[in-house]
C-alpha cells in the first residue's frame, strides 16, 4: 500500500512522465516491418518444369514444433510465387553472413530474366524428397512441402511442412543475416544461456 498522497509504485506520479517515455517518438507505420522483421534472411529454392530458381526471403516464421511447420510470405510479384504455388514444394536454405553480398545480389534480380544459380555460381545438390535443389554452402537446408494455401490469395502466405532437414557441420556457429530494411542488415551476436524449464 502506498503512502497517502504518493503515487502507487507501478504508476508515475501525477504530472510526471512515466520512466523513459521522454525518449519515445512516433514512428512511421510503413516502417514497422523494420522494427519487427524476423530473421534470418533465407534463400528459397524452387523448381518449375525442371528449371531451378532461388530468391532471398526474410518474411517467415515457425508456427508448429512437430511436424516442423513454417509460414512464409512470397509476393505474387516474385518469379518464385508461381513456381511455389504450382509445385507446392521448395527448399529453404539459411546462408551464413559470409554470403551476405551474394544474398543481396540474388534478391536484386529476378529469375524471370536471370539464371541466378549460374550467375552467382551457387553450388547445388539434389534434395531427397523435393525437386528444388539443396544449397550446400548454406548453414542449413529445409526440404518443404506446402500444406496450406488458404491465405495465399489474401496475404501471399504459404504454410509449409519441413519433410527433411540438413545442416552443414563446417558452418556450425556461423553468423546469420537479419534484414532491417533499405539495405540495412544485422548479424546475430553471441549466444547466452539462461535457466529455462523448456527446450
Amino acid at each position: 500500500m502506498s503512502r497517502r498522497g504518493a503515487a502507487p509504485p507501478d504508476h508515475p506520479a501525477k504530472g510526471r512522465k512515466a520512466l523513459g517515455t521522454h525518449h519515445l517518438r512516433s514512428a512511421p507505420l510503413d516502417r514497422t516491418y523494420q522494427l519487427i522483421e524476423p530473421g534470418p534472411v533465407v534463400l528459397l529454392a524452387t523448381s518449375d518444369r525442371g528449371k531451378p530458381n532461388i530468391m532471398a526471403m526474410s518474411w517467415h516464421m515457425m508456427v508448429e514444433f512437430t511436424p516442423p511447420r513454417i509460414a512464409c510470405i512470397v509476393s505474387n510479384r516474385n518469379h518464385s510465387f508461381a513456381a511455389l504455388k504450382r509445385t507446392k514444394e521448395c527448399v529453404i536454405a539459411i546462408p551464413p553472413a559470409t554470403m551476405a553480398r551474394t544474398v543481396v545480389d540474388i534478391g536484386n534480380c529476378t529469375g524471370a530474366e536471370v539464371d541466378k544459380i549460374a550467375r552467382f555460381r551457387i553450388p547445388t545438390r539434389p534434395a531427397r524428397h523435393v525437386a528444388p535443389p539443396l544449397l550446400p554452402a548454406c548453414i542449413a537446408n529445409l526440404e518443404c512441402r506446402v500444406v496450406d494455401t488458404r491465405m495465399v490469395s489474401a496475404y501471399c502466405m504459404f504454410v509449409l511442412d519441413v519433410v527433411h532437414a540438413w545442416t552443414n557441420p563446417a558452418l556450425r556457429g556461423a553468423s546469420t543475416i537479419h534484414h532491417q530494411g533499405w539495405g540495412r542488415f544485422a548479424l546475430d551476436g553471441r549466444v547466452i544461456r539462461l535457466p529455462s524449464g523448456k527446450a
